[in-house]
């Protein structure tokens, strides 16, 4: 069932929010300071592009840094990025095919505003110690 949602949501919204995910990158990895939140961005868009069997937990021991780097992420990418899981997730909503993938889009938005301190791992292992 997770491969069909994929392949769906792939299709109807996921390749699309990839490639916002990628431009933010991009863009944030022009400067020196920014490359830490473009690989960021590189690894939600990932996510945003393939996210059934897949979730977020807190990383233990990201610390202060990571509070100030999600800030500034918030500052620079984050709210546009979740503005657009908001107006994807709530258009899929409105036919009861999207219903899921809409939900998934909701699913995204913590992550696309605070990035750090999370790590993507898969839903049969969503206790997986951080290898960082």
């Amino acid at each position: 069932m997770k491969t069909i949602l994929n392949v769906i949501w792939l299709v109807l919204s996921g390749f699309w929010l990839f490639l916002g995910y990628l431009f933010a990158g991009v863009l944030l990895c022009i400067t020196i300071i920014g490359i830490p939140f473009g690989i960021a961005a590189f690894r939600i868009g990932v996510y945003a592009l393939w996210p059934f069997g897949h979730t977020t937990v807190e990383r233990h021991g990201a610390g202060a840094a990571s509070f100030v780097g999600n800030i500034l992420w918030l500052i620079l990418a984050g709210w546009w990025l979740a503005l657009t899981h908001i107006v994807t997730g709530v258009l899929q909503c409105l036919t009861i095919i999207g219903i899921p993938l809409g939900i998934a889009n909701f699913k995204l938005i913590p992550v696309s505003l605070v990035p750090l301190g999370r790590e993507i791992v898969r839903t049969d292992q969503p206790f997986a110690t951080s290898r960082w």
